[in-house]
Order: C-alpha cells, then sequence, then structure tokens
C-alpha cells in the first residue's frame, strides 16, 4: 500500500499515512495539469467510471496524489506519462492552491504544457475514460450550466483559464 504525504495549510510536512487511512482533517499533496494546445484549447480528462472519487466526471487532463518518495515534480511526469502516454514535454508550474472539501483537503501544485493538437495520447483505462479537446469559452459555459459534470476544482482553473494559457 502507498503512503501519501500529509502537510498543514502552508504545505510543510507533517507525516506520511496510507492513503486509505486518511482523515477528512488530513491535507494531501497533488498535482494537475493542465494541457493547452498551439491554438488555446484545454485537454480534459474524464475520470474513469470505477474510481473511488469523482467517477465519470471531467477535470484536468492529468492529476495524481503525491506518495512517499516523490516530489510534486517527480509526480506529475509520472502521471503524465502514465495516465495519457505524454512525455518529451517541459510542464511549467503555475501556482500552488490549498482547497478543502467533504472528501479532506488537497495542496495541489498546478502546472500547464503546450503541445500539437494532434498529440497520440495512450489512454490508461482504469485511471482515464477518455480525453478531449474544449475552446475556452465553450468550456466556460459548460462548468456554468453543468458543474456536476466537473470535478470541484474546475469551477476555480475556468477562472484562471487566461492565466494558465500564457504561461504555458
Amino acid at each position: 500500500m502507498s503512503k501519501v504525504i500529509v502537510v498543514d495549510k502552508n504545505d510543510n510536512f507533517i507525516k506520511h499515512k496510507e492513503r486509505n487511512d486518511r482523515s477528512p482533517e488530513d491535507i494531501i499533496r497533488i498535482t494537475g495539469l493542465w494541457v493547452l494546445d498551439e491554438m488555446g484549447n484545454i485537454l480534459l480528462a474524464q475520470r474513469a467510471l470505477n474510481k473511488k472519487d469523482s467517477a465519470g466526471l471531467w477535470g484536468p487532463a492529468v492529476a495524481g496524489t503525491v506518495e512517499e518518495g516523490e516530489t510534486y515534480e517527480s509526480n506529475i511526469y509520472k502521471e503524465a506519462e502514465e495516465e495519457i502516454g505524454l512525455k518529451g514535454y517541459n510542464f511549467t508550474p503555475v501556482e500552488k492552491v490549498v482547497y478543502i472539501s467533504k472528501n479532506g483537503g488537497r495542496c495541489c501544485q498546478v502546472y500547464t504544457v503546450k503541445i500539437p493538437h494532434d498529440y497520440n495520447f495512450k489512454i490508461q483505462e482504469d485511471e482515464v475514460e477518455k480525453v478531449e479537446w474544449f475552446d475556452p469559452e465553450s468550456l466556460k459555459s459548460k462548468v456554468r450550466e453543468k458543474p456536476e459534470e466537473f470535478v470541484g476544482s474546475m469551477v476555480r482553473f475556468v477562472e484562471n483559464i487566461e492565466k494558465y494559457a500564457t504561461q504555458s
């Protein structure tokens, strides 16, 4: 069983904990990668339907939980290759966000990358149902109209689309 990294709200290490032993009070380290193409479209991944958390919901192209022995950076590169077959690109760290939900806290290091629209993705089926490109305006509208189809962090993301696009 893998251990996650529990931190405080300032991302200071507290302890390692078995993934399944997390409590709602724990804040754990996670990563997210926002993938953009040369036209400014945003790649989203629909989480696999068998996932414990947020099954079938749309979210960032890549997301992962940082485990014992990993850094934010090593985790995002590992997850990008595992989940969608993305490798050979440099990811830009954009911001670190702490948020609390009913499932516990998350300290998320957000990254961006710009790749060709026709990149040949290799989907890890137990993590990702499918990936799809969205133009920024239709994505904003869809998140406003049907937020239940997206992971909770999407509302915050669409507020920052322009910032992420200029930093990738």
